[in-house]
């Protein structure tokens, strides 16, 4: 199925990741002054390409949708760039605390609602697979992905972290930041979509 744009034209796919590369370019460079070219070359064309195969994947196959650049390379709603960064910003929690989200092994002790709902979530990544794989359904995924990146971000908002209140509350906070990442990142694997270390 070729993409087409608003007016109803259709677009030659090198034509379409060369664009992309270029529209991801300008983002990562305005967000990133301080990054290196090389880095943002780099940075640009994994955004960029992640964009337009998300944009595909993140529709159901049976049904048409309007090819829009804005909405594709959006860091907000449900876009590659948006899991991209809130897959980088699972990871900062990380780095700012000095552990490393792999080696951490700590109980989960759920004593908030969002604690509950975010746990609940992830708890449904195995069911979200064997559906996607069954019925060939990726767009399931990208929902299932963007809703728990959702849960993600009101769990940080409202549980410290870092700060939490007690060294319970604090390691089973980053023991489900650990699996949100682990999680965010199977499954964007699982639909070709590379996650990146910083945006």
């Amino acid at each position: 199925r070729p993409f087409k744009t608003r007016s109803g034209g259709t677009i030659k796919l090198s034509d379409l990741l060369d664009e992309a590369y270029q529209r991801a370019y300008t983002l990562v460079r305005e967000k990133n002054p301080e990054m290196s070219e090389a880095e943002v070359k780099t940075l640009a064309e994994v955004v960029g390409i992640s964009a337009v195969k998300y944009a595909d994947l993140s529709k159901s196959r049976t049904t048409d949708y309007i090819f829009d650049w804005d909405n594709m390379l959006a860091f907000e709603g449900n876009t590659a760039p948006y899991m991209q960064y809130a897959y980088t910003r699972v990871l900062s929690v990380f780095r700012k605390a000095g552990i490393d989200a792999d080696s951490l092994d700590a109980e989960i002790v759920i004593s908030e609602e969002r604690e509950a709902q975010l746990a609940t979530r992830l708890l449904q990544f195995e069911e979200v697979i064997t559906q996607v794989a069954r019925d060939g359904t990726p767009h399931v995924m990208c929902a299932y992905l963007y809703d728990l990146a959702g849960l993600f971000s009101g769990f940080y908002e409202h549980c410290p972290i870092l700060t939490a209140e007690s060294d319970t509350t604090r390691l089973s906070r980053l023991q489900l930041a650990a699996l949100t990442a682990k999680t965010l990142k199977q499954g964007l694997d699982t639909l070709g979509i590379d996650t990146v270390e910083r945006m």
